[in-house]
């Protein structure tokens, strides 16, 4: 296994940290015996957090939070599946990742920032709609919107490396996490009675147990040998019928042995059914390779432990 170097605490800047990841990161981090500061359009007082302004959308930043900062843990970006998507929505949910990427680098290029590790979310939406094929990091980008997005946002990450700066590319899959996200909106029509699969209910579903996914970063941070993209999810993905069923069961709650026709949530949902139509069956080809372990390789383990309390 590829390993990591002599641990040295870092000065970290970390941006998004609002979302269903950031506390439970910052917390992690500082745990570690790092100093973390965060970029927030309205900062709050955390403990031992510095907080700075930024505005991505008239393209200021508090300059002075890049000072002494060495690491930079990009997550910010407007939700996927938030709200309908409009072509101005989607143009916002764009924009919020390629232009905060763009505020970043040029004020380390203004203020002459040492840093030295970008670490920034990306998505298993770059690969499209792929149906059954096995997609790794070497995989082409796809099409459609998604794909469109995350390939956008993975190229203006890039434009760190002219600055000399290691890029770190995590392509996640859905997070798993006690503390809600996508896996509170996938139990409300299970616990309500109203489980069942989506669609062909044959679409894959890459997916990741946040836990595992903090030990990813950590490994990028600490490891310079860590570059480039990777699929930041679990090595068994399933499909959403296999996804729905293991849910139900956690919940004590049956399946409908009928499925939600495509076309409905086309109706109900618009362009933005793609979130839970297409297809992607993502393996995390270079972190096997190097011997990542996962603590939770399965789908069983993962909800078993979030619904253990």
């Amino acid at each position: 296994m590829i390993k990591s170097e002599n641990f040295k605490k870092k000065n970290i800047l970390v941006t998004g940290a609002s979302g269903l990841i950031g506390p439970r990161l910052i917390k992690n981090l500082q745990e570690k015996g790092n100093q973390v500061s965060v970029l927030s359009r309205f900062p709050t007082k955390l403990k031992g957090v510095k907080a700075f302004k930024w505005d991505i959308e008239n393209q200021t930043i508090d300059k002075s939070a890049f000072n002494g900062i060495d690491t930079i843990i990009h997550l910010a970006g407007a939700g996927i599946a938030d709200k309908r998507w409009t072509r101005r929505r989607k143009q916002l949910i764009i924009d919020s990742r390629v232009l905060s990427t763009r505020l970043l680098y040029n004020t380390i290029s203004e203020t002459n920032s040492e840093i030295k590790t970008i670490i920034s979310a990306s998505a298993v939406g770059y690969y499209g709609d792929r149906r059954d094929e096995i997609l790794t990091e070497s995989s082409k980008n796809g099409t459609g919107f998604l794909a469109q997005c995350c390939n956008q946002w993975e190229n203006a990450v890039d434009e760190g490396i002219k600055y000399g700066i290691r890029v770190v590319k995590l392509r996640i899959g859905l997070v798993l996490s006690k503390q809600g996200g996508a896996l509170s909106e996938l139990e409300k029509p299970v616990s309500l009675f109203l489980g069942a699969p989506l669609g062909s209910g044959k679409q894959w579903m890459p997916w990741i147990h946040l836990t595992d996914l903090l030990a990813i970063i950590d490994l990028a941070i600490e490891n310079p040998e860590f570059k480039g993209a990777y699929n930041t999810c679990a090595p068994m993905p399933v499909t959403n019928q296999e996804f729905t069923k293991l849910l139900a069961k956690k919940l004590f709650r049956p399946v409908w042995p009928i499925n939600i026709p495509e076309i409905v949530l086309k109706t109900l949902l618009g362009e933005m059914s793609a979130v839970v139509l297409i297809s992607n069956r993502t393996l995390p080809q270079k972190l096997l390779d190097m011997g990542f372990r996962f603590r939770y390789p399965g789908l069983d383990d993962a909800l078993s432990e979030i619904y253990s309390h």
